[in-house]
Formats: structure tokens, C-alpha cells, sequence
């Protein structure tokens, strides 16, 4: 969320943030919300004041009666005014948390994804001397994968890996973990059961009601907890009602979750394979800086995971979100696609967000300045990989025509020194 003060004294800049972002503006009521709540304050300090002093008056008073019945009838009056204080500032909070981040100067203005900029491509999609088979056909064909025996065990989009896969996937998310942690990055086994304020306070929805996360989070009925979508939800809080030192910034960490979405808004697609599902494991990269350590801090996690596509042998690009794709709270944000050969174009493997103070507002994560100053911290998150989705570029990018899969040299001693896989079709046993 933003400062109230930031909102007083730049009311056209949030106005503006609302039209680039394709979000309601309530700038107008919240000025005019913000006005009467300070002037219920005002009100009721007075009345509490005079209240006061008339107390002190009655023991000492001939006639008490006179200064009872003002008391009471003030006492009224501050009752009521508090209940109108309270119905206000309700109404306030509810509108605050819907009022998006500030996009940043340099980027792109647009309505939706298909105005995005592409920043640079990396690599060049491979030209097969065979015909490529789809991500499902490798995986069947190698008896990997076993999609309706799951989906009649789990129900429709869950998977399961098999045998050599489910290597290759636990390979690529041990590989992306080492790497970060030699980057100074602290490994975080996160839980993914949490709490749904915790997720609020990630900004990842407006407003203050719970309702409106009903149709992305999996809520655990006859529980006040949820399954969170990605450990970035968990990594927010981390340092929630804290104050940091700034000697100590940027505090860098890669989380491990598994991650849990509805996925209700993907009906009829993405209905094959293993790139949509409701369960999947994801390394993410999460960051607390000052607000001046930020655009270093978004190119440091960009560019760790452009490396890791490099390190898995992909062809990718880099995305650069416009003002109407990048999300409510974020101030900028960057794709990076690796090339699907099945399908003959960039598909998403991560993105790369700086939040501002935004989340750090809500969480109040602060950090003490070297001038011995309270500020909030900035944040920002990126993907390190999400599994099972970038397994798909993996084996379609590096198949043979009998249905076998080299393996990235990254990978290779993580797989045991073995420099491919598959081609076998053995059945499962």
C-alpha cells in the first residue's frame, strides 16, 4: 500500500498510477475519507478533553447534577463519534489497499500483454533435422508420466513424474538452489500452509476482504489458514514488524515451496501436460533492500535467472511488462520466456518484480538509516525455477528423434555423470 501523506501530496500521481494500471480510482473518496477521519480525531480529543476536565470539577462542585448531565451527554457525543470514526477508517483501510504501486518512469505504457517490450533474445531456437515431439508425447513415450491414472487418483491438472523425470526435476531445482546460495542467497524450506492475511500482505489482492481470493487460493475449510501460491508470500513476512539495520541490506533468500493455485481463471487451457497444475514446486528469490539499492537488486535477480536458462542450454527472451500487465503493486517487471519448440514460441519461466515499499508498508518491515532514521525496506522477488513448467523446455529443446533427452552439462553430475536419458521405453513397473 502507499503512505497516506504520499497520497495527500500527489493525488495526480496516483490518479495516473490508476489509469496506466486499468485499476478504479478512488483517489477522490480516499482524500475525502482521509479529511473526516482526521477531523473525527480532532473532534474527539476536544470532547474527550472537556469531558475531562468537567469530571474533575464534579467533586468539588454545590451542584453536581448540571455537570453530570453534561458529562453524559458529551460522553454520548464521543461515543457516537468514535463509531463513525471506526465505520471511516474501515472504509479507508479497504480503499488504501486498493491503490496500486507507482509505476516506474521507464516502463513501458500499455493496456494489456500484447503491448510488453522485448528487451533482447538470447540464444537461437534449434532447427530439428526430425519432427520435435510435444512435452506429453516425451513424457508418455518414456514412461514418464501417467496422466489419467493420476488425474482418476488426484483429479484433473495434478501430475506425478516417473523414473528419470522426476530426476531431471529434482536435479534442476538442486542446481538452481546451489547456485543462488553461492550468490549469497539463504535457503528457506518454506512452509506452504499459511495464515490469508499473509497473503494480503504480499499485495497480491485489493482490498481488505478475504472473499476475493476465493477463486486462486485453495482456503482449508474449518481452519484459519490456506495453501499459499508461492513462497514469496512466506519470504514477505519474514522480518514483519521488525526494524533491520541498513549495514545488513540487501538480506537476499531463495524459498522452496510447493505451491498450491485454482488455476480458475486457465479453464480449457493449457489442459495437456505439465505447465498449468494446481500443485507445483517453485525456487523463488526474494529480496529486502533500501529503496536505492533496488534497480541493482532487480538486475541482480534478472540476471541470475537469464543465467540459469543459459546454464540449462534454452533459448530465451527477456519480456519488459507495460503498465497494464505488470500487476497492482508492482513498480516494474521483467519476463523471461525460454523458447517451446512444440508450440513455436516464448512461454513464461519467471518474473522479475520490484514491489517499492509497497509490501513493506503492510508487513512494517523497517530499517533504521545510517542517520538513525526510520524507513520502510523495499522489496522485490523473482522466480529461481518453477517445476514441473521448465522441465518442458528442458526435453523438448534437447530431444533426439528415438525419444531420449541430453542433458544440459550443468545438470550432468547432479544426474549421476549420465548425458542423456530416456529412449528406452520401458514400462513402468
Amino acid at each position: 500500500m502507499l503512505d497516506i501523506k504520499f497520497i495527500r501530496e500527489n493525488p495526480d500521481a496516483v490518479k495516473r498510477a490508476c489509469e496506466l494500471k486499468g485499476i478504479a480510482d478512488n483517489t477522490d473518496e480516499i482524500l475525502n475519507l482521509d479529511k473526516r477521519v482526521r477531523e473525527l480525531k480532532t473532534i474527539t480529543q476536544s470532547k474527550t478533553a472537556e469531558k475531562n476536565k468537567i469530571t474533575r470539577e464534579i467533586p468539588t462542585a454545590t451542584d453536581k447534577a448540571p455537570l453530570i448531565a453534561k458529562s453524559k451527554e458529551i460522553a454520548n457525543e464521543i461515543a457516537a463519534d468514535m463509531a463513525e470514526l471506526a465505520e471511516k477508517e474501515e472504509q479507508l483501510l479497504d480503499l488504501l489497499h486498493r491503490v496500486p504501486q507507482i509505476p516506474s518512469a521507464d516502463s513501458p505504457i500499455g493496456r494489456d500483454d500484447t503491448e510488453n517490450v522485448e528487451v533482447r533474445r538470447v540464444g537461437t531456437p534449434r532447427e530439428f533435422d526430425f519432427t520435435p515431439r510435444a512435452q506429453w508425447d516425451l513424457l508418455e513415450m518414456n514412461n514418464w508420466y501417467r496422466p489419467e491414472k493420476i488425474a482418476s487418483i488426484c483429479g484433473t491438472r495434478t501430475y506425478a513424474l516417473f523414473g528419470e523425470a522426476a530426476e531431471l526435476e529434482l536435479a534442476i531445482q538442486t542446481y538452481v538452489l546451489q547456485k543462488l546460495m553461492s550468490k549469497g542467497f539463504t535457503f528457506v524450506n518454506c512452509p506452504s500452509i499459511t495464515k490469508p492475511q499473509t497473503i494480503f500482505n504480499a499485495g497480491h489482492f485489493m482490498g481488505s476482504d478475504p472473499a476475493v481470493m476465493n477463486n486462486d487460493v485453495f482456503m482449508l475449510t474449518d481452519t484459519d489458514r490456506c495453501l499459499a501460491g508461492t513462497a514469496e508470500i512466506i519470504l514477505n513476512s519474514l522480518h514483519s514488524d521488525e526494524v533491520l539495520n541498513e549495514k545488513d541490506l540487501p538480506i537476499k533468500y531463495a524459498g522452496y515451496s510447493p505451491c498450491f493455485r485454482k488455476e480458475a481463471g486457465a479453464a480449457g487451457r493449457d489442459t495437456r501436460g505439465i505447465v498449468r497444475i494446481h500443485q507445483f514446486n517453485k525456487v523463488e528469490q526474494y529480496i529486502y533492500c533500501t529503496p536505492e539499492q533496488s534497480d541493482e537488486m532487480h538486475e541482480h535477480l534478472l540476471n541470475n535467472l537469464c543465467e540459469v536458462m543459459e546454464d540449462l542450454e534454452l533459448p530465451y527472451r527477456v519480456i519488459q511488462a507495460c503498465t497494464g500487465d505488470m500487476g497492482f503493486n508492482k513498480v516494474k517487471m521483467h519476463d523471461v520466456e525460454a523458447w517451446f519448440p512444440s508450440e513455436g514460441k516464448y512461454r513464461e519461466l519467471g518474473s522479475c518484480s520490484s514491489i517499492g515499499q509497497f509490501q513493506a508498508r503492510r508487513t512494517n518491515t523497517r530499517y533504521r538509516d545510517k542517520e538513525g532514521n526510520m524507513q520502510f525496506c523495499a522489496t522485490l522477488n523473482n522466480t529461481g525455477i518453477a517445476l514441473p513448467r521448465a522441465i518442458v523446455p528442458v526435453i523438448e529443446n534437447h530431444q533426439n528423434p528415438d525419444g531420449s533427452v541430453n542433458i544440459p552439462k550443468k545438470l550432468q553430475p547432479l544426474m549421476g555423470g549420465r548425458t542423456k536419458i530416456g529412449g528406452k521405453h520401458n514400462p513402468l513397473r
